[in-house]
């Protein structure tokens, strides 16, 4: 397990008729603020302020294709030619970091083949490096040399 060291981060809430909505300072809108949503938010805060991932090549709940389903990401991080370089699955705090999830994230780079896969339920956090169809288990997330 890695350990995140979360930023101070006073996030923007709003409340509208019976929901609650957090500014996702990304995607530059506002978001229904679900539990997943706050340990996305907050793992975000984490990547651009403590990681110094340039916010600007990260991108956040995009539509790829697994064969004919349609599915969405939770966070991809790209390095500086565009191309994928980490995708982060993002799960509420009381989802166990287990083999399902896992699996979900290794589905995901069937199609984006990135080198870094990160899970995480905001308490607890696993990273791996991608080598040669094998998963090496990180200590800490690689620096930004993106």
């Amino acid at each position: 397990m890695i350990k995140i060291n979360y930023p101070e981060y006073q996030p923007k809430i709003k409340k509208e008729k019976d929901k609650e909505f957090i500014f996702d300072e990304v995607r530059k809108r506002w978001v229904i603020l679900s539990p997943e949503e706050w340990v996305r938010q907050n793992f975000l805060q984490y990547l651009i302020q403590i990681k110094k991932y340039p916010a600007a090549l990260i991108a956040i709940e995009k539509e790829i294709k697994l064969g004919d389903l349609k599915k969405r990401f939770d966070i991809v991080v790209y390095n500086a030619n565009s191309k994928p370089w980490m995708i982060i699955e993002c799960k509420e705090m009381t989802v166990d970091l287990n083999s399902q999830v896992l699996d979900q994230v290794l589905r995901y780079n069937i199609t984006m083949q990135v080198p870094y896969l990160v899970i995480t339920n905001g308490s607890y956090c696993m990273g791996f490096q991608c080598i040669n169809n094998q998963l090496k288990e990180l200590v800490e997330l690689p620096d930004t040399n993106l």
